[in-house]
């Protein structure tokens, strides 16, 4: 699952063969760190490359798995990302996006009207479409040959994980902080 936590990139959909490149890149530096061939490498040169490494994660971390365009876009706030928006429009992408009292929601093909300022909203309808994206994958997995139960739960613990704060846990009965309140028993009965 593919996602943007940082500032948009322009042309990151329009120009997505440079973009790609730049993902290609960033693997091949991965790769010689992985191996060793930093070491042998200047400190200098190897902070360097280091910097490179950790700066190409923080703006292309999230979509370094994307090979093709993605099928949809969510966006949380269609007025800040207004970049992200125009480029989904006119390559044809389906806007899914939070639209508040300040946004025309004209252009987003699948509004929702909520506030969009609101941390709490903004959690709880990331961790609802997050979930969606779940049960589909879950769904579709289940339907091809060859993909196992832990295929589908190692999928789900990526997605929590990618998503981290965003989402919510279901909360579990009495995890909530609250206490609960007791039942009555059958033996103590009210008097009239």
């Amino acid at each position: 699952m593919s996602y943007v936590n940082q500032r948009w990139l322009g042309g990151m959909l329009t120009n997505f063969a440079i973009i790609q490149a730049r993902i290609d890149h960033l693997v091949r530096l991965e790769n010689k760190r992985d191996k060793g061939e930093l070491v042998l490498l200047p400190k200098k040169e190897r902070v360097k490359i280091e910097k490179e490494i950790s700066h190409l994660n923080t703006q292309m971390g999230g979509f370094k798995e994307m090979t093709t365009l993605p099928g949809a876009l969510f966006i949380a706030d269609p007025i800040k990302d207004k970049i992200a928006f125009n480029e989904a429009k006119k390559l044809g992408i389906p806007v899914i996006a939070i639209a508040d009292t300040n946004c025309n929601p004209d252009g987003i093909d699948y509004p929702i009207p909520a506030n969009d300022d609101a941390v709490k909203t903004i959690k709880l309808i990331c961790s609802k479409i997050a979930d969606s994206i779940i049960k589909g994958k879950t769904e579709a997995f289940s339907g091809e040959a060859g993909v196992t139960e832990s295929a589908v739960k190692e999928e789900h613990e990526e997605a929590i994980e990618i998503l981290g704060s965003y989402t919510f846990e279901p909360e579990k009965p009495g995890e909530s902080g609250e206490s609960e309140e007791p039942e009555e028993s059958e033996g103590e009965t009210a008097s009239p």
